[in-house]
C-alpha cells in the first residue's frame, strides 16, 4: 500500500454556523450540543479512499489568518442555511482566500449546514449551488446534528484535492473511514 498522503484542510465560516459540530461529527462520530466559540482548532484523522490512505489535518478557523494560507490543500467553507449573514461572510472568505493563494480556483467544498432547521431556513439549496458553481466548487448541504453528510463533506474535499493534483479517481471505487 502506498504511503499515506498528508492533506491539510481548512474549515472556515462565520461564527456559530457549525464548523466544530461538522468536524467533530466527522472525526469522533458525535454531535456536540454545547456551543463553545472557537477561534482556532485542529483535528487529525486517517481516512482510506480508493486504496490510498490520507492523513488529514483539519484546521478550523473563525478568522482566517493569512500566515496559515500557504500549506493548505483544500477548503471547506461553511455557512448556516438559517443565516444570510453567514452566507455573505462565506463569499467574502472565498474572495480573500483567492487573493491570498493567488489562484483562480482552489479545491473547495461549500457547505450549507443546519439543514435540519427547516422552519428557520433563509437560504435555498439552489442559492448555495449557484454560488458553488460560480466558484467551480463542490456543493453540499448537511446537518451535523443529524449526522447527515459530515463524512461525505470530507470525502468530497479529498476528491477535490485529488482532482486538483491530477489524480481523479474513478467513480465506482468505494471509500471507508477508519
Amino acid at each position: 500500500m502506498p504511503q499515506p498522503k498528508y492533506r491539510k484542510i481548512a474549515v472556515l465560516g462565520y461564527r456559530s454556523v457549525g464548523k466544530s459540530s461538522l468536524t467533530i461529527q466527522f472525526v469522533e462520530g458525535q454531535f456536540v450540543d454545547a456551543y463553545d466559540p472557537t477561534i482556532e482548532n485542529t483535528f487529525n484523522k486517517m481516512v482510506s479512499m480508493n486504496g490510498q490512505d490520507f492523513n488529514l489535518q483539519l484546521d478550523e478557523y473563525s478568522i482566517f489568518p493569512q500566515s496559515h494560507s500557504m500549506d493548505i490543500h483544500g477548503y471547506v467553507l461553511v455557512y448556516s442555511v438559517t443565516s444570510m449573514k453567514s452566507f455573505e461572510v462565506v463569499q467574502v472568505l472565498h474572495d480573500k482566500l483567492l487573493d491570498m493563494v493567488g489562484k483562480i480556483q482552489v479545491p473547495t467544498v461549500l457547505v450549507g449546514n443546519k439543514k435540519d432547521l427547516h422552519m428557520e431556513r433563509v437560504i435555498k439549496p439552489e442559492e448555495g449551488k449557484k454560488l458553488a458553481d460560480s466558484w467551480g466548487a463542490a456543493f453540499m448541504e448537511s446537518s451535523a446534528k443529524e449526522n447527515q453528510t459530515a463524512v461525505e463533506v470530507f470525502k468530497r474535499i479529498i476528491l477535490e484535492m485529488e482532482k486538483a493534483d491530477g489524480n481523479a479517481p474513478s467513480e465506482e471505487k468505494k471509500c471507508c473511514v477508519m
